[in-house]
């Protein structure tokens, strides 16, 4: 299926340059994941990854490790405690982005 534009993605692309992670919130099936796929160079897709739950118990920075940013880790609230690592990982890592995208169902 081919990409279609999105109005946002020139926000996300101008978040992207001026911080270190930029979260993506929205509806489910708005088309966060695909708007990130866009810029991203590599994706963790902690709800379909088998190893999310191992490495997050045995080895949680592992799970940081990608491509050149910006890393797309989507899903990211299936494992709550991962943003701690995440947070961390931007402020040493210093000004280069990583995409976080998630849905919320509460009202």
């Amino acid at each position: 299926m081919q990409y279609v534009n999105r109005i946002s993605d020139k926000e996300l692309k101008r978040k992207l340059y001026a911080s270190g992670a930029v979260l993506i919130r929205g509806p489910k099936a708005c088309g966060k994941t695909e708007s990130a796929k866009q810029f991203a160079k590599s994706i963790l897709n902690v709800d379909q990854d088998e190893q999310v739950p191992v490495l997050m118990e045995t080895s949680p920075k592992r799970l940081l490790i990608g491509k050149t940013p910006p890393r797309l880790i989507d899903e990211w609230q299936e494992q709550p405690k991962i943003w701690n690592y995440i947070r961390h990982e931007v402020d040493n890592r210093g000004a280069v982005s990583t995409i976080y995208s998630d849905w919320f169902s509460k009202s």
